[in-house]
């Protein structure tokens, strides 16, 4: 193999229906069809979530209480029960030569059809002890006959449902095992260079499958996970790093000029001088406009950073240049704020500005798009209505997409379609931790800004038990005397059966008639009429509204300097991203501001997310604590910027294997003459998101 990256050449096995195994009928198909796998290759892709040594099955008066073990018994005894409240108990009583133990399932009667008297069976479970009684509920089962566990095995437990058993799904991996061991060579579903492998001294990906499912120890299964995770992260950064050098090699855009009269003019009316981090950032947005290069940066800012000062030099300059600028914000409310925060900056240097929502008659809205088609307007602020197909613009030089991880690609896309290569300038409010930009955003340059301008002061942030909520709106009471505003933020709208959660409806009736009685108090949720929630946010920001009652509506909203207390209900449902999000909302003014966590849970993970919280205003600190503590979960699903989710790969844990897989693939790919190779092995890696994900 050349140093070239190698197509990987899908053998017919891999490729062949989950049918093709012995004991695969219609019926399983479909219930494996569940799990994502309809053929082998998948299958074989189907990677434990986590292992058990079964070398030495335990006796049962063995059995450790607390710990999750497992042994080998016989049933005697089966019987079902009913609770007091109408519960269907499952009990099935096992022995082997040492002692018994009772196995218990909830609501589910077909386990008593399942397992008969003299069924011989493999338990494994979390061990209770109860005086005599050793139970064992919702047990890990499977017969005794299917049971692989040779001496010394390390068995795989796999993501799964009811319908497909761990020993049945363990057994059909086998099968697989073997055909590849016996029908594949190495060559054939090899995915990286010999050059890769051999200086990282990685693991070929046959051997890596083999040992991912059954390893002979747990050295093997260490190095099996090493290289599968390597080679993940590795195609996953040689796409965006493919991204970056298409745009290097074949992207021909707008190149600017140096700054001139009208960008000197904005910048010399500032009302304030600008912090070291944004000087730095507009520096280097400058120089990626002023390139042919097409720009493509993220710019990162904690909230009330003053990111859109910096959008609005930018937006400056390609006007200055003869170009148009364009924004797209999630919502309208930030839509309006951010038309109002550019049209103070840059309308009286007659740049001329306008709005595109939802809310506009169909009359000014054909006027417009009229505007924006003839070149009559230079500056269009707007939400998702920016993406119409009737909306054209004269010459579009730059679009600036704000709280970008609210959008789908595809929106992000259809904007930037609308000019020829406009320079792309992204920002997010939400820090986003280092992992997480090096991958999910890694084929943009990245700008970070970490100062707060001058007046702006941390928030006093305090966790405390509904006991003391009265003591708290008390208190929030007092600061509306003093003259000041409040935020009250609920998780949901309504009561839920499912949920214990204050509803923001609840609250606001509560508030209303007791502690903020006769204190003019507003309600504001979601599923309000975009006037309603305009008007509402109006009067709120004109003082006249002292108390808004609101859902996470107001995790991005407009500035209001004289707010200075948010008080969240039920802050154990929020992540540590969003409650700094929230808690944003205040400190914005000359007054000091406090931000208080109301949550009666006692779960330990969550009174440290809650301490974390008082002891951190550094959103990028809080980003990568909630990351550590959340987990990944679902980062890269394609709602919202197209990259698959990882099969094997845990940014959180994987860091060090992703740094060396960068470094890798920025290596494979910085020469244009591999670009081609790197393009046709995404094509097999990604399959159908291909096109979403690297066509942009």
């Amino acid at each position: 193999m050349t140093n070239k990256i190698k197509v990987i050449l899908i053998h017919k096995l891999l490729s062949s229906k989950i049918q093709f195994l012995k004991g695969v009928g219609p019926a399983n198909a479909v219930k494996l069809s569940k799990l994502g796998i309809l053929t082998i290759g998948q299958l074989l892709e189907h990677y434990p979530r986590r292992y058990e040594d079964r070398s030495k099955l335990k006796s049962i008066t063995e059995l450790t209480d607390g710990q999750y073990e497992s042994f080998r018994a016989v049933v005697i005894h089966v019987n079902e029960l009913k609770s007091r409240r109408g519960f269907k108990i499952i009990k099935i009583a096992v022995q082997d030569q040492a002692g018994v133990a009772q196995l218990t399932w909830f609501n589910q009667s077909y386990m008593k059809n399942k397992y008969k008297p003299g069924m011989e069976l493999i338990i494994s479970g979390k061990i209770q002890r109860h005086a005599n009684i050793i139970e064992v509920t919702k047990p890990d089962i499977e017969p005794a006959s299917e049971f692989y566990a040779g001496s010394g095995r390390i068995i795989p437990v796999y993501p799964t449902t009811e319908d497909v058993p761990q020993w049945r799904l363990r057994s059909l991996i086998l099968q697989a095992i073997n055909l590849l061991k016996n029908s594949v060579t190495p060559e054939e579903i090899e995915s990286l260079p010999t050059s890769i492998i051999d200086k990282h001294n990685l693991l070929t990906r046959k051997q890596a499958l083999v040992n991912i499912h059954f390893a002979v120890d747990m050295e093997t299964l260490v190095k099996a996970r090493r290289r599968l995770v390597f080679e993940e992260l590795f195609l996953l950064q040689c796409g965006l790093a493919y991204l970056k050098q298409r745009n290097k090699y074949n992207s021909k855009g707008i190149k600017h000029a140096p700054d001139g009269v009208l960008v000197a003019k904005v910048e010399n009316h500032l009302s304030f001088k600008l912090t070291n981090d944004q000087n730095k950032t507009l520096r280097e947005i400058k120089a990626d406009m002023e390139d042919v290069t097409p720009m493509q940066r993220l710019v990162q800012g904690d909230v009330g950073s003053g990111k859109t000062v910096i959008a609005a030099i930018a937006l400056a300059k390609t006007v200055e240049n003869g170009y148009q600028g364009a924004m797209m914000a999630p919502t309208e409310i930030l839509a309006e704020q951010h038309y109002h925060t550019l049209a103070q900056l840059l309308a009286p240097h007659s740049i001329k500005l306008a709005i595109l929502t939802g809310k506009l008659s169909r009359r000014t809205r054909d006027e417009v798009l009229r505007h924006f088609k003839d070149g009559a307007i230079d500056v269009v602020v707007g939400t998702h209505a920016l993406i119409q197909d009737d909306v054209e613009f004269a010459h579009l030089g730059l679009v600036v997409t704000d709280e970008q991880h609210r959008f789908g690609v595809r929106q992000r896309a259809r904007l930037e379609s609308k000019g020829n290569q406009p320079d792309v300038l992204i920002m997010t409010a939400t820090p986003i931790p280092r992992t997480m930009a090096l991958t999910v955003y890694g084929d943009l340059d990245v700008s970070i800004i970490r100062e707060l301008p001058p007046g702006r002061q941390p928030v006093a942030t305090y966790s405390r038990s509904n006991t003391r909520r009265n003591k708290v709106y008390l208190f929030a009471a007092e600061q509306i005397k003093a003259g000041r505003q409040v935020y009250v933020v609920c998780p949901l709208v309504e009561e839920s059966d499912k949920i214990e959660a204050q509803s923001a409806v609840k609250i606001y009736e509560e508030l209303s008639a007791t502690f903020f009685k006769n204190i003019p108090c507003a309600l504001l949720h979601g599923k309000m009429k975009p006037q309603e929630k305009e008007a509402i946010m109006t009067a709120f920001s004109c003082g006249d509204i002292k108390a808004l009652i609101a859902t996470t509506v107001i995790e991005v909203g407009v500035n209001v300097p004289n707010a200075t207390v948010m008080i969240i209900e039920g802050a154990d449902r929020f992540g540590l991203a969003q409650l700094h999000q929230l808690r944003g909302r205040v400190g914005r003014g000359k007054y000091k501001s406090y931000c208080i966590l109301l949550s009666d849970n006692t779960n330990e993970e969550t009174l440290e997310r809650l301490k974390i919280m008082t002891e951190v205003n550094d959103g990028f600190v809080l980003a990568d604590r909630d990351l550590l503590l959340r987990g990944p979960g679902q980062f890269f699903g394609t709602n919202q910027h197209g990259l698959p989710d990882l099969k094997i790969a845990n940014i959180v844990t994987d860091t060090d294997i992703l740094l060396e897989a960068r470094s890798a693939a920025q290596h494979t790919v910085c020469t244009p003459e591999y670009l081609d190779t790197v393009w046709q092995t995404l094509q097999n890696w990604f399959g159908e998101k291909f096109s979403m994900i690297f066509c942009r």
